[in-house]
């Protein structure tokens, strides 16, 4: 077994993979570490090794946040998920996940009680198979956000590009959205169902159960069940909303009596969100412009190496 170290190749992360290299020394194994060009281009490298190595075994490692582990799970769902008879039969290329330099932990909060900073408890894991959700051509593996969470999750990128740290990003988002993206005319769809219709607030489809370091948009999903989790929230006033943010932060907002006849949740195989204007859908924090989303979830579909639990 090979093992890739993907990282970010953005010199303000640099000083970040110092424990990793570290670890890399001591530790003997077949490996070598590939760093990013650019936005995107770990999926790119992702999705062509494989293409040119379909028989060499081989374990790509997200070594970062959000973003590289989305680059690299939609670079290898991408490839098996592919037309290719190969590709579609592959069982020797995996995924696994250490956690650097990434401004939220949303992905491995689904995983309590192992440990993604550790190259050795990685090597002594096991491979998982993972849901991910299909976003027309992309992959999503925790979140996808529409309307509100989508404005919150514009700014807070913003701010963390300009050095702020991901908890006051993501409040000052939130003020930020509660002034511009409270009425959205998005249509919902959950396996042919429209959820609801008038304007709406949110909608978030879930994979994960977490989104912007403090957000339990989602407290009941998991990464293995086969199903998405919808959360949509009706257009509503601003004390209502403002009602609403603590518990949406907590986990506590499904079922709630500021959320009642406000928010609807349900889980699904399939989710439409279309709109007659662009707008745009945020997928682990990368936006997607567009005006028409197919999600589909895939049932265990993405190989992931857990590290050992503790």
């Amino acid at each position: 077994m090979k093992y890739i170290y993907i990282v970010n190749g953005r010199a303000d992360k640099a000083s970040q993979y110092k424990d990793l290299f570290d670890q890399l020394k001591e530790i003997p194994h077949q490996h070598e570490v590939y760093t990013t060009l650019g936005e995107g281009d770990a999926t790119r490298y992702v999705r062509l090794y494989c293409d040119l190595h379909p028989e060499e075994e081989i374990c790509f490692v997200a070594c970062g946040g959000n973003g590289i582990i989305n680059g690299v799970a939609s670079g290898l769902a991408g490839y098996m998920n592919s037309d290719d008879p190969v590709a579609r039969q592959c069982t020797n290329k995996t995924m696994a996940i250490l956690y650097f330099g990434g401004a939220t932990e949303d992905v491995i909060i689904n995983f309590p009680g192992r440990d993604f900073r550790s190259v050795r408890a990685m090597l002594d894991g096991t491979v998982t198979p993972t849901d991910i959700i299909q976003v027309n051509d992309s992959y999503c593996l925790n979140v996808c956000n529409v309307g509100f969470n989508s404005k919150v999750a514009s700014r807070a990128n913003e701010l963390v590009a300009k050095g702020k740290s991901a908890h006051e990003a993501y409040t000052r988002g939130v003020i930020n959205a509660i002034l511009t993206s409270r009425y959205n005319r998005i249509k919902i769809t959950a396996d042919g169902e429209r959820i609801a219709r008038g304007p709406m607030v949110l909608c978030t489809v879930a994979n994960g159960r977490r989104v912007g370091g403090e957000f339990n948009c989602a407290p009941d999903a998991r990464l293995d069940d086969g199903l998405i989790d919808v959360c949509f929230f009706r257009a509503m006033s601003l004390l209502r909303l403002l009602m609403l943010i603590p518990l949406y932060r907590s986990g506590h907002h499904i079922g709630s009596r500021p959320g009642r006849n406000k928010v609807l949740y349900r889980q699904a195989r399939e989710v439409t969100v279309s709109s007659r204007d662009l707008i745009d859908i945020y997928i682990d924090g990368e936006q997607l412009p567009g005006s028409r989303f197919v999600l589909k979830v895939l049932p265990g579909a993405l190989p992931l190496r857990l590290p050992k639990q503790e």
